[in-house]
């Protein structure tokens, strides 16, 4: 039956709405980098005033030395190696579950579904207190190795290993005296790529926008991603000078990286969750 003129206005304007709904916060920060301070309280926060673009991404560039591309190389670095990290680490034990048959497989997985569903601002507190112990605060490690451990990661590893890598293809490479290890990085991970793009683009989104893990870890300014960097700003915006036209103009570069990356490998993005989704 084809749907009734009523359903389909309805449904068009609630997606009209969700789409304003989500690109409303995008537009204010195109709009408030174009403003200086006074203009940034002055006129409409939606629409343009006088254009002072450059001077406010000039005023970054200088500000402690640069010191904010310096936390975007923060970001780019924790995001790229803690993605990467969790996505071997992910289809591993996502194939691990998925082929191989011992006991307690069912509880274990049990357990990591579990775990996926702990908010991740839940353990920062905890995970501070442990690297506190062995004393790895304010280092790289501090922020990469928990990034590793990602049990959604998991999950959809062994959802990918179930859908692409055929048992029979494994029992050949057994008969052909391929071992284990060589049977999953020559075989194995090579029939999961769709999945192992997209958990490393989860992943990377999820530690580009993390927030509370780098503010137990880190107290150097210099370390700092560049969410924390953003918030130390606004943190003096409230007790020095007003920042308030650098924070904006700040986070707004801040997604430019993060889009060009979405934008790259969308295909993969698409074709990884529909086969997550069908599975």
């Amino acid at each position: 039956m084809r749907p009734s003129r009523r359903a389909v206005v309805l449904t068009t304007g609630l997606l009209v709405i969700f789409l304003l709904y989500s690109l409303a916060p995008t537009w204010f920060l195109i709009v408030s980098a174009t403003k200086n301070q006074t203009d940034l309280y002055s006129t409409f926060g939606l629409w343009f005033s006088s254009n002072h673009l450059g001077d406010n991404l000039q005023e970054i560039w200088a500000y402690h030395d640069g010191v904010f591309f310096r936390w975007v190389g923060n970001s780019v670095l924790y995001s790229t190696l803690g993605a990467a990290g969790s996505t071997l680490v992910s289809l591993a034990a996502g194939y691990g579950l998925s082929k191989f048959g011992f006991r307690g497989r069912g509880a274990l997985f049990a357990v990591i579904v579990g775990a996926s569903l702990l908010p991740s601002t839940l353990l920062a507190f905890p995970l501070y207190l442990v690297f506190s112990e062995i004393g790895l605060t304010n280092t790289i490690w501090s922020v990469l190795i928990p990034y590793f451990i990602n049990p959604f990661g998991v999950y959809l590893g062994k959802v990918y290993a179930d859908s692409s890598v055929p048992a029979e293809l494994m029992e050949a490479a057994r008969i052909d005296g391929a071992g284990e290890l060589r049977i999953f990085y020559a075989v194995a991970l090579r029939l999961m790529r769709t999945g192992g793009i997209t958990i490393f683009m989860l992943e990377f989104i999820n530690i580009w926008n993390n927030f509370f893990l780098p503010l137990f870890m880190l107290n150097g300014e210099r370390t700092f991603p560049v969410t924390l960097g953003l918030y130390s700003w606004l943190q003096q915006a409230q007790t020095a000078r007003d920042m308030n036209t650098l924070v904006l103009t700040g986070s707004l570069l801040s997604i430019v990286p993060l889009a060009i990356f979405m934008f790259a490998l969308q295909k993969y993005w698409r074709s990884g969750i529909l086969m997550g989704s069908l599975k």
